[in-house]
């Protein structure tokens, strides 16, 4: 029997992979872990990022999100990363990494991360950052006025993965209530217990 463990951390990329594993009921087991810090020696030969999620299949390693929920939706048969829709789905993933997420995760870090330790952000930045999301914002919103999810009229992990910083939205500033078919499709997804509380039951 394959032994495969998941390490994550709570942050916003280990929370899509963690999300994903346990929507699909992933034959996984989860470990949460430090790797910046308590962990990292010990983790460098398996992903010398020293970044979380990490899926370690009978020693063999896998990290980055959108890797790692790649190979969980083909281990439960592929439907939440339909073939069909492969290459749609990589251009939300992609435009996800890029602009929507990076602006959004750029705002929980300025508004609420580095603020605990580095105190007031600096207004331009956060300034600029916000109209960067807004722009993006108002695309995915235009995009979502006449779709339930962003393709193929299911859900899929396109949805997951270009949500990623939303749950952050209120300790990040995150303007969400400007855009509301956004608000509307993360209510949608909130309705599903393994994207509105990936770490139930873990530490």
């Amino acid at each position: 029997m394959t032994e495969r463990t998941l390490y994550y951390t709570h942050n916003i990329n280990p929370r899509v992979a963690v999300a994903v594993a346990r929507h699909l009921k992933s034959p996984v087991g989860y470990i949460r872990y430090e790797p910046m810090g308590a962990d990292r020696e010990k983790f460098l030969p398996l992903n010398p990022n020293s970044l979380a999620p990490l899926l370690v299949e009978d020693g063999k390693r896998l990290w980055e999100a959108d890797a790692i929920s790649l190979r969980l939706s083909r281990l439960a048969g592929g439907a939440f990363w339909p073939d069909e829709f492969a290459v749609e789905i990589m251009m939300w993933v992609s435009w996800s990494a890029h602009h929507f997420t990076n602006a959004g995760a750029a705002l929980v870090w300025h508004n609420h991360t580095a603020k605990s330790f580095m105190g007031d952000p600096d207004p331009q930045v956060v300034e600029d950052t916000t109209n960067d999301f807004k722009r993006f914002a108002a695309i995915l919103d235009s995009t979502l006025a006449d779709r339930a999810w962003l393709v193929g009229n299911k859900l899929t992990y396109a949805d997951f993965r270009v949500a990623s910083a939303l749950p952050y939205a209120e300790r990040g500033l995150i303007p969400l209530d400007l855009f509301p078919n956004i608000h509307a499709w993360h209510d949608r997804l909130d309705e599903i217990d393994a994207w509105r509380d990936p770490f139930a039951g873990l530490s």
